[in-house]
């Protein structure tokens, strides 16, 4: 179910979820940092690689909205959002602390100024796919940082 929120709240909310995340990542000594603890839950990405996907999905996310709002028709599905995860994970493992959060901190403001510029007409282009990804975005840090920290308590 999607809401009526106007742009302006769409991007306050990805504000507030990605600065979240941005408190969580600084706060990471180099042991959580590099910790992987969603492994029992199938995700083997460390701590870090899991910070900078959600900056990474910010980029892919912000695009799709783009090519809605151009008329086009992206092809996005679980496949294609699995496919660009698994591509993440094998090339961000080099990132420092410093960088990840350098890219979090990029991607969301580009993806801040972008939805906080949209009409509401803007908002349900393709359906209503655009307002559809504004909520994800808004979702995403906080769904990971929650499993992070959830994990991380019940194995101290």
């Amino acid at each position: 179910m999607t809401d009526a929120r106007s742009a302006a709240e769409h991007a306050e909310l990805i504000a507030a979820a990605r600065d979240r995340l941005l408190a969580f990542a600084a706060a990471c000594t180099d042991d959580t940092w590099h910790a992987r603890p969603l492994a029992e839950h199938g995700d083997h990405r460390p701590v870090g690689v899991i910070v900078d996907h959600v900056a990474h999905a910010y980029e892919y996310t912000g695009g799709w909205m783009r090519e809605i709002l151009a008329g086009d028709t992206p092809p996005v599905d679980v496949a294609l959002v699995d496919r660009l995860n698994a591509a993440h994970a094998g090339d961000a493992g080099h990132l420092t602390q410093a960088g990840a959060m350098e890219h979090l901190t990029r991607s969301g403001d580009e993806l801040i100024a972008l939805v906080s510029g949209l009409t509401d007409d803007d908002l349900e282009a393709g359906g209503g796919r655009v307002r559809r990804f504004a909520e994800i975005a808004a979702r995403h840090p906080d769904m990971h940082r929650t499993d992070i920290e959830e994990a991380l308590a019940d194995s101290a």
